[in-house]
């Protein structure tokens, strides 16, 4: 093998190790209805700081995949499927080699929150030390019950949605209850991934929440949440925080959401129960809406409306 294609493989396996495809579709409309829920009410015009805080918000979610992937890689290695997946455990790249991605990536990080703001910077702070000990061996919260499931939730849902709110408004008030909301779907999301894993974590020696409590009640608990956060939008719907005409976007969503059934989950593995269908659906609803809002303000700035 020549260095050429040695360094293209290396590189290859880098960009697999970030597993971009399956965080994208959320952190990208997370950030940007956080944004859009605090600058529109307050007639703060969007700028540059909302590319910047997505951008911090992708890496941050990044650097949560690539450790991960770095710590589990003795765990991957013991199923076949996980350990294709995993470009540590394929040799594809050395352990050295992703750690040092790792310093880059969180370097990069923590700058493109700083343009958000000091309180945005301090956000992304816990964003990314959570997105470390979730996986981080000496610590491992992602092995220990309870602790697994609110780091999950915070890391890759609640805190990315704050980080966008921050950048042009500092007192959510009833906009907490959507942030509790999109943090109780990544608690479902969590216990989804533990319940497709269970065996194979089991075999690993993890402690998490669904082998603490069992199959059967992880799964009471998965739609017990979806139940609650649920009730928490419809709450926050209720005192305006969106504009009503935002649910004519969603409704227009349902049948195109319809035409992408697939067989997969959001993570691109076979669904477990009909929720895993639905994830792909909700998620495709969530974009049109975050897509929408975007350019509907956009054009308000720019006086086209």
């Amino acid at each position: 093998m020549n260095t050429t294609h040695s360094l293209a493989q290396q590189l290859r396996g880098l960009i697999r190790l970030t597993r971009w495809k399956e965080y994208l579709p959320f952190v990208i409309p997370l950030t940007i209805v956080g944004a859009l829920m605090a600058a529109r009410p307050h007639g703060i015009n969007l700028d540059l700081r909302l590319v910047a805080v997505t951008i911090a918000n992708i890496l941050a979610v990044a650097y949560a995949f690539m450790i991960n992937d770095i710590e589990d890689a003795p765990d991957d290695a013991l199923d076949p499927a996980r350990a294709a997946r995993n470009p540590i455990t394929t040799g594809e790249i050395g352990v050295r080699i992703g750690y040092a991605a790792c310093r880059v990536v969180a370097a990069a990080t923590l700058i493109a929150y700083a343009f958000g703001g000091l309180e945005v910077l301090a956000i992304g702070i816990v964003t990314l030390l959570l997105s470390h000990f979730y996986s981080w061996r000496p610590v491992r919260l992602k092995a220990w019950p309870v602790t697994d499931v609110v780091s999950h939730s915070l890391m890759l849902s609640g805190l990315l949605f704050i980080a966008g709110y921050f950048i042009y408004h500092n007192a959510p008030g009833i906009v907490w209850l959507v942030a509790a909301s999109v943090t109780l779907v990544s608690v479902y999301g969590q216990l989804y991934n533990q319940l497709r894993d269970y065996d194979m974590d089991k075999a690993a020696g993890l402690f998490n929440t669904a082998i603490v409590l069992g199959e059967n009640n992880t799964r009471w608990l998965m739609y017990s949440v979806v139940v609650m956060a649920g009730a928490f939008m419809v709450g926050a719907i209720t005192q305006g925080v969106f504009p009503l005409w935002l649910g004519i976007v969603a409704l227009a969503g349902v049948p195109i959401s319809m035409m992408m059934r697939s067989k997969t989950d959001m993570r691109g593995t076979a669904v477990i129960d009909q929720s895993g269908v639905v994830q792909v659906q909700a998620l495709v609803i969530f974009n049109m809406i975050a897509i929408v809002w975007l350019v509907w303000a956009i054009l308000e700035q720019l006086v086209l409306l």
